[in-house]
């Protein structure tokens, strides 16, 4: 299949698949039917923690003494207390050859803390409450060692994070295609760009959440967590715990949002909590507090960059050197996932001829880097996206036009890069039309009609720019996704896939597959996800991958499951396969309506007992048909029940690719950023659901315009997190986020049988880039770290004025006159 063909048209009359449909999971949700982790449990203990209130020191001590005054306490433990695999440290998920100095937490902390709020001592009591007062009487005596904290400090390496890491470097990669540097250097042009990604956190609605019910008449385990990977949890302490792994259940209920903070499994509290309800025998929960959330679960983005550019006089690039170092906090628990993206993705839709990546991923102590919604890609285009304003800036060119002129086109793919991506394989780009989305987003944007408006703003007086950035985004990783489709007797059609929901609209576009594949109603079709009880192996929701992997492999189980249908119906009716049809559950001959039986009689059919044919008789009779049962419906290499079961496993992964632009307006006086205008093209292949998609976008470019211009985390010298709450910590509200103005390409991927490529991170990808290009096309000087925030840009700005930062080359074109004579201080 070439990337311009699409995938083989259903046979079914009618199409869900494609179509806006509303989703089916909201009504439930709005009007409080959802069901969150701290819903459960009422009955349950609740468990608490002394966190660390030093970012890095030595435990000397524990007194508990004061707490056993508090009504209502029911078991304190420390480290010394945790047996067995309780007490190694927390698994590291993704190991990479590069690697050389992966660290993990343990449960509790052994003898070191090495961040504020890093978990101390477990507290379990009858309710919160109790827990807390608790904990307020523990006693812990505490060495306190000098701090590493922010990226330069860890690159010093003044002092070590943890004693046995040199230069507190857990990883160092370095690749290359060509000789980047030699290019580099031969180049008619060159450029050398410092640039700076601050830190977020995903701060989603819910926090993380565990609870854990022992049985011990069958010594089983079933634990509710809010996870996105409900089955890695599962499996995570059903070893811990040292039990079968069918003795272990975990059910992940609805989820008040993720971003990638649930992403790692076990946490530490997933591991406790369920040992403390096998060793209490009873029910024991623990639900994040906001706090906990800012000191004790993730972070991600925070990236210090130097790129070096040489390019031609049309400003193609000839080569490009990219030094990168990354922070990844405390502990490496998910390895090096997000400095690998940034290095592989920071590409984008461009051919950059010789390329070099190098970086260096450095222990601090701050909280984890984990992936949060974007995974490393938001760091990786600001670095490609920044480079290629400057490049146009320093040639005099249009920056639309210098991204076309490095472009891959349509007729270059499938494209190798010659790199290893994230999932080891390499980084080849499936399908892609770059420069159809540039001409729909400069249409969309309005871009060559630009300068008319801001001489318009101008003489307004106003300042207006307008800024443009590309991303290419690979989506849909392996391993595998598998998914289970069962047709009960009534013509109820059960879904099942192992990876979880955190509000991407699962339940509606796997339903929708279904619908299609199936030939059944949309109605009768009822989905569950991140429930071992249902489906036992699953990989998990991240990188942009649930309709990718889930969606293929729930497509390719309602086609296992339509095959057998027809064998069975085809046997009953005494009519050929090829001449029957599925059409709102009813299995009938094509052309003949009057020759049908319903999907539900069919099911009873799959079953050889001799009622369930006279079931089927009757189903049938009702119909106009007849059923032959002189033979079992099932074959001897069959097994009973209407029901299939399948995996779709990638041979790489598929590139999803956008492009968006922004118009914003800086108040003159006091630096006030707005975003006026925001415009997205999207590329996701197939489109299952446009408006579940559109939706996506939308979420994606409201916390890419946090990460622009809002969310950091602010640590001090001494590691403490100055923000740890929503008093300080800003985020925008309804009226900061813009209108989003959505275009949509579709370049099926040759890669899966429907054709698809991801859409979940889409949004927040370019957005910190693309804001930061309009700001500078406003400002006229060079804008290098986000987020910026008005107090930032209006010191920038007196800093311009000084002369101590130099001028755009374009900068002549932006502003009047009267700025150029009486520049803002």
């Amino acid at each position: 299949m070439t990337a311009t063909e699409t995938r083989p048209v259903s046979t079914t009359v009618t199409s869900l698949v494609g179509t806006p449909r509303e989703r089916t999971e909201d009504l439930r949700l709005v009007v409080g039917k959802g069901r969150y982790l701290d819903d459960l449990g009422r009955q349950a203990y609740e468990a608490a923690f002394v966190r660390s209130p030093y970012a890095r020191a030595r435990v000397s001590g524990i007194d508990i003494g004061d707490a056993f005054e508090v009504d209502g306490l029911v078991a304190i433990y420390a480290y010394d207390d945790l047996p067995g695999k309780i007490a190694e440290p927390l698994p590291l998920l993704i190991p990479h050859p590069a690697l050389t100095h992966g660290r993990t937490a343990y449960p509790l902390a052994r003898e070191f803390v090495n961040h504020v709020g890093e978990a101390v001592v477990m507290v379990v009591a009858r309710d919160r409450y109790a827990a807390e007062d608790a904990c307020e009487r523990i006693t812990v005596a505490y060495e306190p060692l000098p701090p590493v904290v922010g990226i330069e400090n860890a690159f010093r390496a003044e002092h070590q994070v943890h004693p046995d890491v040199p230069d507190n470097v857990a990883a160092h990669l370095v690749q290359e295609t060509g000789d980047a540097r030699a290019a580099v250097a031969a180049a008619p042009n060159t450029l050398e760009l410092h640039l700076d990604i601050e830190r977020s956190a995903c701060v989603p609605m819910e926090g993380r959440g565990v609870l854990a019910r022992w049985d011990e008449a069958d010594g089983s385990l079933r634990v509710y967590s809010s996870t996105q990977t409900s089955t890695g949890v599962r499996a995570a302490v059903a070893a811990r715990l040292e039990l079968p792994l069918a003795k272990v259940e975990c059910v992940t209920p609805d989820v008040g949002g993720a971003f990638g903070v649930k992403i790692v499994h076990p946490w530490p509290e997933e591991v406790l909590v369920p040992w403390a309800a096998r060793t209490l025998g009873h029910e024991v929960k623990w639900t994040e507090d906001r706090r906990e959330h800012f000191v004790s679960s993730a972070h991600e983005r925070g990236q210090l960059q130097t790129v070096r550019v040489g390019f031609d006089d049309r400003g193609r690039v000839l080569g490009l050197d990219v030094e990168i170092l990354h922070d990844n906090g405390a502990y490496t628990p998910y390895g090096i996932i997000v400095p690998l993206i940034t290095s592989t993705q920071l590409l984008g839709p461009y051919k950059p001829g010789a390329y070099r990546v190098e970086f260096r991923s450095l222990y601090t102590n701050t909280v984890i880097v984990t992936p949060y919604r974007g995974a490393g890609r938001p760091q990786g285009v600001f670095a490609m996206e920044r480079t290629m304003d400057a490049i146009a800036d320093h040639l005099g060119l249009d920056r639309a036009q210098v991204r076309a002129e490095n472009f891959i086109r349509p007729e270059e793919m499938p494209y190798d890069h010659g790199l290893l991506f994230q999932d080891g394989r390499p980084l080849v780009y499936d399908s892609g039309d770059f420069p159809a989305s540039l001409d729909k987003l400069k249409k969309l944007v309005g871009w060559d009609d630009f300068e008319a408006y801001r001489a318009q703003a101008r003489a307004e007086g106003r300042r207006v720019g307008i800024g443009i950035g590309c991303y290419v985004e690979g989506t849909g990783v392996g391993p595998y996704e598998g998914g289970h489709v069962q047709v009960e007797t009534s013509g109820r059609v059960n879904v099942a896939t192992g990876l979880t929901s955190q509000g991407q609209g699962h339940e509606t576009v796997f339903a929708q597959i279904v619908a299609d594949e199936l030939g059944v109603r949309f109605e009768d079709v009822h989905v569950t996800t991140g429930d071992t009880r249902r489906f036992g192996y699953a990989v998990g929701t991240f990188a942009s991958r649930a309709a990718v992997m889930s969606g293929n492999a729930i497509a390719l189980a309602a086609r296992n499951v339509r095959a057998k249908a027809l064998r069975i119906a085809g046997d009953a009716l005494g009519v050929p396969q090829a001449d029957l049809e599925i059409v709102d559950g009813i299995v009938r001959v094509a052309g003949d309506p009057d020759t049908a039986m319903p999907l539900g009689a069919v099911a009873v059919l799959s079953n050889p007992l001799r009622y369930a044919f006279d079931e089927a008789s009757k189903a049938a009779t009702q119909f106009g048909g007849s059923c032959d049962l002189a033979k079992p419906p099932v074959a001897d290499d069959d097994e009973p029940g209407l029901e299939g079961r399948d995996y779709y496993s990638p041979p790489r992964a598929t590139f999803a690719n956008g492009m968006h632009a922004a118009v914003v307006e800086t108040d003159p006086e006091t630096a006030e950023i707005r975003v006026l205008r925001y415009c997205v093209v999207h590329d996701c292949g197939h489109l299952l659901n446009p408006m579940i998609v559109e939706g996506q976008v939308h979420g994606g470019v409201a916390q890419g315009v946090a990460g622009a211009l809002y969310e950091r985390m602010e640590y001090d010298a001494n590691g403490q997190l100055l923000n740890a709450s929503f008093m300080d910590f800003l985020m925008p509200y309804a009226s900061e986020v813009p209108k989003v103005e959505i275009d949509h390409l579709e370049t099926p991927s040759p890669l899966n049988p429907l054709g698809l490529k991801g859409a979940g991170e889409a949004g927040v990808i370019p957005t910190a880039a693309v804001i930061a290009s309009a700001i500078e096309d406003a400002e006229g000087f060079a804008i290098t770290r986000m987020p910026i925030q008005p107090s930032e840009l209006f010191h920038l700005r007196r800093r311009f004025a000084a002369g101590e930062i130099p001028a755009l080359r374009r900068s002549e074109h932006l502003h009047s006159e009267s700025d150029k004579e009486h520049p803002q201080p």
